[in-house]
Order: structure tokens, then C-alpha cells, then sequence
């Protein structure tokens, strides 16, 4: 055995068959196999746990109840196992204050870095508004008037409300004031002094200013006289944050203004979110083809308000505005009257649809009102900051010079704050770009725009940090491919891929040596061309003395790794067992591993034999048309979208599919078929929607929260199944129906877990802990309602022949495909399971709680339910004798619309997911699928490429076709991708193994440079890894300083920065030494002296808890 190894014994964590296993360290490690084989079992359940449980164990008990605390997973040992940071998809974030920004913590320093380096520009002058002194005013009058020029310096007084004229002038005289030169209202000019502009006279000038200043609340006055003594235009100065210009006051800045999570900072209409909900008037008027003599405003169509419709109708009359006319046609004057009325009810004048919903709104405490008002509203853009999430005086602060500005913008137009008054040219010459600006920009220009980035002045060691932080977090961000977001972007509607690289991008700030990073599929979202990118990211953290375990499918991954660990062969109890473990030169060459014959093009997930079936799309298909598509990057976008055939909506990430299929067509067809939802993305017209009854989002989203959700509810085959249990004879006799056999409410379920079949102990300072119900040992009923037992199918009964009658507790904890050949003589049941195998979901149990289950899986088992749909109206129409032509062609089938349905997918199961969908295509349906997976591309009938690129430089249609026609273009990505997967094929030979550097000695060392904490006088240290190192010297020398205040605060501090804000918040990590640089750090534990006893209760027993 290797000293460098983390060595696994007898691990039995869910379904892994007590495994041994020896993983060197310092390698990147793919973990690969079937979905369900045990991958993640190991990975994170297992490997992770125990890494990050030992690390998080030496924090105090304290900091431990806030840390993320997994429990210790059923392995007989581990050793050699270092600290583990997990990189997984999972997107926790559910509030939309969570941004881009928010989450690489860029938003902190960008609002640090405005309050401290941004000038302020006058929003009504655009002239830039800089804070005066004593020394700056006599500086410029000397500079900006010629000599001798005489002067009054006067002083602005505003005169209290509650104090008279009299009493105002008796308190200037007792100041010895005694001239006025100006009255106006609330506002008196003082003359301070007059004098000529002479070099003689500085002095004199300095001190009458400074004495005007005091006196006049930091503002100042300077008169130049002509001739005759009278007095020109006014100099004007302040010493705040003032255009004495406009005579416009500004706030100081302060971090809190820059942050929509202040209330300092936050819109106050908005309250920092972005968007406000209000009526949309969208879903009031959704069909613009009627008229409103024919309904076209739909709240009034109901019974309960019939009055209303006639009351417009009357009142239109009235206003001779046309009944009959299509909405759509009327005037913008008539659609304005109907909509907001023309006076009261009470006036005997039209009220309007807005003044109809105010009414509603005032009834809202009412249940079945506040239904109603949730039909016909929406989330719009806030009015008050345009989107920006902060208060108007955050956007005339800005960064950088105007050159700075053009280069930045690249061409995009810039934010205007909302209550300009500046003429668009004016306001385009002002410098600089707000935090608005750079908020809205993708990452990439963000990025370009702070390496050129010049700053007022020279930087204090502060604003230097702040840029440092800025650059290197926004240059790992473009490493992973993620130069397309920007930090405006809702975490929440983040894929899963996207969170995962956002938090490796922390991993690689971190910059520490000897710790287990354990990945989830980063590859999830990226196109093939970025794949090598990631790679090379990977690569960088195993050369800096890191041990990668990635769980991946994507063959570049695979291939690039120094091991490859396959779990298999098949998925759940047929899983958790090693297939192979090796390199990938060895992998290829292993005939028996279905990984390697897919690798190896033995197999293919679309062969050439399925061409055949392939749809051939011709110009008289029926289709769905977008025309003038222009939301986010979109440029004028207009597509055909085949129905009846498999759609793949391909491009880089970032070109704007999601933003074409989620925003506009998804939203669009929803507000055609009259759902509630989100206002449709920006587009001309949307034609064909009549072509389809409906359309269908499957995204990655969890199906459910609670354990009680489980797949056998989902499909509706629970139901079935307690129906069979009902019929049985003594169920009947007992007078049992079919909510006795529920865990989720009734009679039969056990009292003590309440059918959850554990009890949840919560536990303060450790893990909480979930125990078995000792009530029903977990089977979640009472004892007689196990007693009903149904028997099986005898002959396709593939368990023990002489237990041949389960309880439903028994028949919960059957995986699926044990189910299909227990219940092989129950139609209904098979008819809801079925497509659950269809999908590749047989493996799964019956009762097993979906939030459990991966994204993917979550995925597949909403199409499996919609394939449970879709059967069920087949069954229904055959079992119909008056199934006539005429009413097979009303049903057009449904628009399924699927992101990247392949995630977390293997080869084998991508063929299956393929069958499924040929399955939803020959019932009558369409599919439109976003996919980077080059087997899925080549399958599919008609491709959409979009791009070329990502953000600002994507957003238009590359090339249409099919895929062989596509594959022959010259500008797509995804083309060349195709090209490149024909020929890997076609050589048999795709492995190009990575080399990995050999660590030499002078590489595993700790270095510090100039280290200057406490009394250390910029001291470089040498510290070497894996030795025992003692540090000595006198009392006071600074040996403490180095072990613990620099080594240790920076290590456990590194470590810390890879949890979540939240976390670090109540762990407190010691704030950064004095330090130039540390290099080569792992993370670290301090076993220091007690330097405070505890009180009385603090014990032997306490400490060790």
C-alpha cells in the first residue's frame, strides 16, 4: 500500500457492496457508471462525509451547529483521508435577492470599491461635483480668474421658518455681518469680505473663506466685480457633496448605498428586488382578436361579474368607441379609456380595468378574490429604479474615465438612471460607468473593463486589495466558461452546472494544497468547445497538490483523468460493485465494460439502424413559427419549430437558448393557451400555437420537498396499487377503504412517526439524528393494516416462491422492476410503472423519497409521467368505439419543451431516454430539447444552432437543419463538435491522456513572504509539508505569531472561504495577516494551550462532549 493513498475498507453506504478501494492522492479521479450504480454513494456519502466530518470536527462545538454536518457513512475504516470540500449541483438558493454577484461575494467588494474610489456627476448638469476645501477654492480662484480681479465673498444663510426678518439681521450684526447682498425668500446672501485677487492678498482670502465656510454650513459664494462694483455670476463651492451649480445636495457614499440588501441602499418601491407584482394587463386581454362586445376583456366574462361587461358596453356607447372592432384595432386613445376610465363610479363615468381591479384589491381579505386577482397578475420591472434594485442616488456615483466607459460597454448602451433630465448626448459624454452599468454587463466585459480600469489618484493598500479580489474572481470565473453571466443574474434561475463551476471558481481562490475536492458533473451546461477549459481548470487544482474525485459522464472528462473508477454493472441492487478501475488506456481496451464500449464506438447511443426512423422535416410540416425574437442577447431572432418530430436547440453556453425557449416561447405559448405565469420575453409574433392542446415545461427542478413524496404517488400507481389492497376479502370485512392504506393521512397510518417511518431528534451541537420508529420499525403502518396481504403474479414472480403475499409496506419497498413482475395480471398498476422503466428509472424503489433523488432522475420521472398521461388518454380513446378521423385530428398533442434532459446520464441510459421520447413522438407529440450531448444532436430530426458565441456576442440564429446538413457548416460550434465526434469515431481512438508533473520536494513545501504580523520585521519562512516542524526561540519572539496567527488563521481561513456566506458568518475566521503571499497551505488545526478555564459547570465530560 502507498502512504499517499486514501484506502477505503468495507464501505456499505446505501447499495455499495462492501467495497475496498485505494485512491492515490494528488490525481484526478472520474468516478463513472449507470445512473443509480452507486457513484455518488461513494463519492459524496461516503468519501466527502467522513473528510469533511474529521476536519469540521476539530472546530468548536459552537461553530459546528451552523456548518452543513453530514452523518458518518457505514464504512468499517478510512485512512489517509485529507480535509473535503464538495462542488456539487446542488442550487439552494430559493430568494431573489441571491445574485451572480451576491454569490462570488463580488458585489461586496464592488460596493466597497465605489464607496471609496467613485466620483460623483451631477444628474442635472452632468459636471462632476467634488467636495471643496479652504485650499482648493483659493487654488482655483487664483488659477481660473486674472490678477487684481476684485471680489465679495458671501455666504449663503437659510433663515428659519420660525424666526423673523428682525431677529435674523440682529444675530448677523452681533457676528459683526452687516451687509446684505442678496434676499430671496428663506435665503440671505452675507458679504463676508471684499478684496482684490493679489498675491499680497492670499492670506487674507484663505481666512475669509475658511470663515465663510464656517459660518455658511460648508458653502461659499465668490462674486468676480466689474468696474462699477457690481457683482457678475456666482463661484460657487461646498465642502460636502453639493453642486453649487444646481444647488443639488448628493449623500455620502457609503458601502450600503451600493447594496440592494440594505435598506440604505434598497429601491424603496421595490425593496431591492428588481421587479414589482401588479396587474398584467397581458392575461386581462389575452385573445387581442376579439372585440369587446365579444369578451376580449376576460375578468368580465364570468357570471358574478356580467354587470361589469354591460356597464362598459353602455359606457363605450357612450364614447362612441367601436364594440365590434377587434381589440387590437382600436385606437391607443380608445385602448387607454377602457383600461383607465374616465372618472368614478359614483360620477355615473367609466371606471376603467385598472379602477375594476383597485375595487378587487380593497376586497381582497376575501379567499376566493385573492384566487382571482392571482390570475391576471404578473411580475413587471420596477418603475422606480428601471430593474437596478438600488435608490437613484447610487447611479450618479461612478468608476473610470470615458474611455473607460466605451471600451467597457463594447457597444451595449449604458443604464439610465431613472429621472434624468440630460439630453441623450450629454449624458453619453459623462465618464465613467455606474454600478448599474456594471451590474448588466456579462462577465467577460466586466472583466476587460477592470484590467483597464484607471482610478483617480494613487490606490491605498485597501482600494489595491479591492481590485485584486475584483480581477482574480472575475478571471476564474471566465476559466470556467462563465464569461456570458452577468452579476445581476438571479442565482435561482441558475442551472445546475453553472452553481457547481461558480463554486469551483472559489475552490481555485482558495489556492490551497492537500485537500479532496469531490465534483458533480461539472461538464453539466457547457458545450463541447468549453469542455477543454474545464479540464484544464481541473488539471490546475490536482498540479497545485489537490486529489480531484469528479463524478462525470462527459467522455472528455472521462479521458482526461489519470484513474477512471466504474461502478456498476447495472443501476440500485444491481450496482455498487467495481467494474473497473484504471486508466483510461486500459479502460478502452476492457471489452467487458459498458462504459468502455461506448467510449470505444463498440456501441452508440444513436446508431446508424435508427436513422431509418429518423422524421424527414419538409416545407409543408406543421410548425411553430417565432418571428422577431429580442429578449436579453437575442438579436431579432425568428425560427420554425417542427412539430411531431425531436427538436434540438443547440449553442454555447450563454447564446441564448434557454432565454428563447424558458422566456419567449414557453411564456408566449402560456399566455396563448391562458396560464398565469411570467410576462413572455421580448418578440413580434408567435404563430402556430393553435397547432398544440398544450405546453409542457421539464426542467431539473425538485418535484417535491418532504419525504412523503414518493415516486409510486407521483405516477399515480399508489393508487392502483391500494385498490387491489382494498378488494381483499378481509379489507372488506374490516370496512377498509383506500385512504386506510395511506401514510400520509387516515387511520392505517402508524400515530407515533406519523407514517414517516422515523422519528427526527434534533440535536444542538452535533448531527441531528433520524430514528427508526420503534412503533413500526419504519414500515410507516399500524400492525393490522400490514396483516392485509396481496398475492403476486406466480408465474412472472422473480422473489423468494414460497413468500408469495407482500404487506404494503413490502410492496413500497420493491424497486420498480420488481413491482412490474409482482403486479404482471394488474393493468392499471403496469400502465402507471411502465414508463418509469421506459426512462430508465427501474432500479428506483417504489416508496423511495423523491427529494433523494438526482436532478436528473427528478427529470425522468417527470417524463414518466407524462408518459403515464399520455397512455392513459391512448387507453381511453381505443376503449371509445367512436373514435372517428375527425376526432383523432382535434387532438394536435402536446409541446414538451426539456433542458438538458441527459444530466447525469450515462451512455447506456442516453439510449434509453432516446426510446422514451420516440415513444411521446409516436403518440403525437413535439419535443424541443436544449442539449449539449453530441449522441442526442445527431439523433435529432431538426437541429436550431444559436450563437456564435456567448452574451453580447450570441443571440442569433447560426444555422437551421438537419443534422448532417448543420454538420457542414463552417461558423457553428456545435458543428465542428459533430465533425469532431465523427472522426473520434471513426479512428476508435479518443483517449489523449493528460501528463501529470512530478511534484518535486522543493514543491511540497509551505512558503511565506514578508510576513509582518505583530513584531515580525518582513520575515520569509520555509516551511516543509508531511515533516515535523519545530519553531523555538525567547519568550516574545514572534514563534506564536507564525504557527498560529499566520499558518493556522491562513489555512482554516482558506478553508472556511469554501463554505457558504451564512456559515462564515458565525464561524468567524480569522481576518487575513500581515502577509505579502502564502503558497502551498493545506487546511489546518490548531491544538493550542487553554488560556481560560471554564466556569463550574465546564467538565472533563463538557469539553469532550
Amino acid at each position: 500500500m502507498s502512504k499517499d493513498s486514501i484506502i477505503i475498507k468495507g464501505a456499505r453506504q446505501n447499495n455499495l457492496k462492501n467495497l475496498d478501494l485505494e485512491l492515490p492522492t494528488n490525481e484526478l479521479i472520474v468516478v463513472t457508471g449507470v445512473s443509480g450504480s452507486g457513484k455518488s454513494t461513494l463519492a459524496f456519502d461516503t468519501i466527502y462525509a467522513e473528510g469533511q466530518r474529521r476536519y469540521v470536527e476539530t472546530f468548536s462545538a459552537y461553530a459546528r451547529q451552523f456548518l452543513d454536518r453530514m452523518d458518518k457513512p457505514a464504512v468499517d475504516s478510512i485512512q489517509g483521508i485529507p480535509p473535503a470540500i464538495a462542488i456539487d449541483q446542488s442550487n439552494p438558493v430559493r430568494t431573489s435577492r441571491s445574485t451572480v454577484g451576491t454569490m462570488t461575494e463580488l458585489n461586496d467588494y464592488l460596493k466597497l470599491l465605489f464607496a471609496r474610489m467613485s466620483q460623483l456627476y451631477c444628474h442635472s448638469c452632468a459636471q462632476e461635483v467634488r467636495c471643496d476645501s479652504a485650499h482648493s477654492i483659493v487654488e482655483s480662484l487664483y488659477q481660473n480668474l486674472p490678477r487684481k480681479t476684485p471680489l465679495m465673498i458671501c455666504l449663503p444663510i437659510i433663515v428659519p421658518h420660525n424666526f423673523s426678518d428682525e431677529e435674523v439681521l440682529k444675530l448677523l450684526n452681533n457676528q459683526g455681518y452687516i451687509r446684505i447682498h442678496r434676499r430671496s425668500k428663506q435665503r440671505v446672501e452675507v458679504v463676508q469680505d471684499r478684496l482684490k485677487l493679489t498675491v499680497e492678498n492670499e492670506s487674507r482670502l484663505r481666512e475669509s473663506i475658511e470663515a465663510a465656510l464656517h459660518h455658511g454650513s460648508g458653502r461659499v459664494l465668490v462674486y468676480p466685480l466689474d468696474a462699477d462694483r457690481e457683482a457678475g455670476e456666482a463661484l460657487r463651492f461646498s465642502t460636502h457633496h453639493h453642486c453649487a451649480t444646481c444647488d443639488i445636495d448628493y449623500s455620502e457614499p457609503s458601502p450600503g448605498l451600493f447594496s440592494f440588501n440594505s435598506p440604505i441602499g434598497a429601491c424603496e418601491s421595490c425593496k431591492g428586488f428588481g421587479r414589482i407584482i401588479g396587474v398584467d394587463y397581458g392575461l386581462v386581454i389575452p385573445d387581442e382578436r376579439l372585440s369587446l362586445r365579444e369578451g376580449a376583456i376576460k375578468p368580465f366574462q364570468t357570471p358574478s361579474n356580467e354587470d361589469i361587461q354591460h356597464e362598459l358596453i353602455r359606457q363605450a356607447k357612450r364614447k362612441k368607441i367601436p364594440l365590434d372592432k377587434p381589440w387590437k384595432q382600436l385606437s391607443k386613445k380608445h385602448q387607454q379609456w377602457v383600461i383607465k376610465g374616465d372618472g368614478s363610479w359614483d360620477e355615473g363615468l367609466w371606471f376603467g380595468v385598472q379602477g375594476f381591479f383597485d375595487w378587487m384589491e380593497r376586497k381582497s381579505y376575501k379567499m376566493h378574490i385573492r384566487v382571482l386577482l392571482s390570475k391576471y397578475r404578473s411580475y413587471t420591472s420596477c418603475g422606480s429604479c428601471h430593474g437596478a434594485r438600488l435608490k437613484t442616488g447610487a447611479f450618479w456615483w461612478r468608476l473610470g474615465s470615458a474611455s473607460d466607459a466605451t471600451k467597457g460597454l463594447n457597444g451595449a448602451n449604458r443604464f439610465v438612471p431613472p429621472g434624468c433630465t440630460l439630453e441623450s448626448s450629454e449624458f453619453e459624454r459623462v465618464p465613467g460607468l455606474t454600478i448599474a452599468d456594471i451590474m448588466q454587463m456579462p462577465l467577460a466585459q466586466c472583466s476587460a473593463f477592470f484590467t483597464d480600469l484607471t482610478l483617480p489618484g494613487s490606490l491605498d493598500d485597501a482600494a489595491q486589495l479591492l481590485m485584486t479580489e475584483i480581477r482574480s474572481r472575475l478571471g476564474y470565473l471566465l476559466e470556467v466558461g462563465l464569461g456570458y453571466l452577468t452579476l445581476d443574474r438571479q442565482s435561482r434561475t441558475l442551472s445546475g452546472g453553472e452553481v457547481q463551476r461558480i463554486n469551483l471558481t472559489t475552490a481555485l481562490g482558495t489556492s490551497l494544497v492537500n485537500t479532496l475536492f469531490v465534483l458533480d458533473e461539472p461538464s453539466i451546461g457547457l458545450h463541447p468547445r468549453d469542455i477543454d477549459r474545464l479540464v484544464t481548470v481541473l488539471h490546475r487544482l490536482r498540479d497545485a497538490g489537490n486529489t480531484l474525485l469528479v463524478v462525470e459522464h462527459d467522455p472528455q472528462v472521462i479521458l482526461a483523468a489519470d484513474r477512471i473508477l466504474d461502478i456498476g454493472p447495472g443501476p440500485g441492487k444491481q450496482g455498487g460493485e467495481i467494474c473497473f478501475y484504471g486508466t483510461p488506456a486500459q479502460l478502452l481496451k476492457k471489452k467487458s465494460s459498458l462504459t468502455a464500449q461506448y467510449l470505444n464506438g463498440t456501441k452508440r447511443v444513436f446508431d446508424a439502424t435508427q436513422e431509418a426512423t429518423q422524421q424527414t422535416v419538409t416545407k409543408g410540416s406543421k410548425s411553430i413559427r417565432i418571428v422577431g425574437a429580442s429578449e436579453h442577447n437575442l438579436k431579432n431572432v425568428s425560427v420554425n419549430i417542427p412539430l411531431n418530430q425531436l427538436v434540438c436547440l443547440t449553442g454555447v453556453s450563454g447564446s441564448g437558448k434557454s432565454t428563447l425557449m424558458r422566456d419567449v416561447l414557453y411564456a408566449g405559448l402560456c399566455r396563448h393557451k391562458g396560464k398565469g405565469g411570467q410576462t413572455p420575453g421580448a418578440h413580434e409574433a408567435l404563430m402556430g400555437h393553435e397547432l398544440i392542446d398544450d405546453v409542457v415545461l421539464v426542467d431539473q427542478s425538485p418535484i417535491g420537498k418532504t419525504t412523503r413524496s414518493i415516486p409510486a404517488t407521483y405516477v399515480g400507481a399508489f393508487d392502483a396499487i391500494r385498490k387491489l389492497f382494498v378488494a381483499h376479502p378481509e379489507s372488506i370485512s374490516r370496512g377498509y377503504t383506500v385512504g386506510t392504506f395511506s401514510f400520509n393521512s387516515g387511520k392505517g397510518r402508524c400515530p407515533t412517526c406519523s407514517g414517516n417511518g422515523f422519528e427526527h431528534v434534533e440535536m444542538q451541537f452535533l448531527s441531528d439524528v433520524y430514528l427508526r420508529c420503534a412503533d413500526c420499525n419504519g414500515t410507516r403502518y399500524r400492525d393490522e393494516i400490514l396483516q392485509i396481504k396481496v398475492l403476486g403474479d406466480v408465474l412472472n414472480l422473480q422473489l423468494n416462491s414460497k413468500v408469495q403475499a407482500k404487506s404494503i409496506a413490502e410492496v413500497l419497498a420493491f424497486t420498480v422492476d420488481e413491482a412490474l413482475a409482482f403486479f404482471a395480471a394488474s393493468p392499471d398498476v403496469l400502465r402507471c410503472l411502465q414508463p418509469l422503466v421506459d426512462v430508465g428509472l427501474g432500479y428506483v424503489q417504489l416508496g423511495q423519497a423523491v427529494p433523494t433523488l438526482s436532478g436528473g432522475e427528478a427529470q425522468r420521472l417527470k417524463l414518466a409521467g407524462h408518459l403515464v398521461e399520455t397512455s392513459g388518454r391512448r387507453t381511453k380513446k381505443s376503449s371509445t368505439k367512436k373514435s372517428t378521423k375527425k376526432q383523432s385530428e382535434q387532438g394536435h398533442g402536446i409541446l414538451f419543451l426539456f433542458d438538458e434532459p441527459t444530466t447525469g446520464l450515462h451512455f447506456d441510459d442516453i439510449a434509453t431516454l432516446m426510446l422514451a421520447f420516440q415513444q411521446l413522438i409516436a403518440a403525437g407529440h413535439s419535443l424541443l430539447v436544449i442539449e449539449h450531448n453530441v449522441d442526442v444532436i445527431q439523433a435529432a430530426d431538426w437541429l436550431i444552432d444559436i450563437g456564435p458565441e456567448g452574451g453580447n456576442a450570441g443571440g442569433e440564429l447560426v444555422v437551421e437543419g438537419k443534422p448532417l446538413d448543420v454538420a457542414i457548416n463552417k461558423k457553428s460550434h456545435t458543428a465542428k463538435a459533430l465533425r469532431d465526434y465523427a472522426k473520434a469515431l471513426a479512428s476508435k481512438s479518443r483517449v489523449n491522456p493528460s501528463k501529470k508533473p512530478k511534484q518535486k520536494a522543493a514543491d511540497r513545501v509551505i512558503q511565506v513572504h514578508h510576513a509582518r504580523e505583530h513584531n515580525l520585521k518582513n520575515v520569509d519562512i520555509t516551511i516543509p509539508r508531511d515533516k515535523f516542524t519545530v519553531i523555538s526561540g525567547v519568550s516574545g519572539s514572534g514563534k506564536s505569531t507564525v504557527a498560529f496567527d499566520i499558518i493556522f488563521a491562513e489555512g482554516q481561513r482558506r478553508y472556511l472561504e469554501s463554505l457558504n456566506a451564512y456559515a462564515r458568518q458565525f464561524v468567524q475566521p480569522a481576518s487575513r495577516p500581515d502577509v505579502d503571499a502564502i503558497h502551498g497551505i493545506p487546511p489546518t488545526v490548531a491544538i493550542e494551550q487553554r488560556t481560560s478555564r471554564g466556569g463550574r459547570k465546564s467538565t472533563v465530560a463538557t469539553m469532550t462532549e
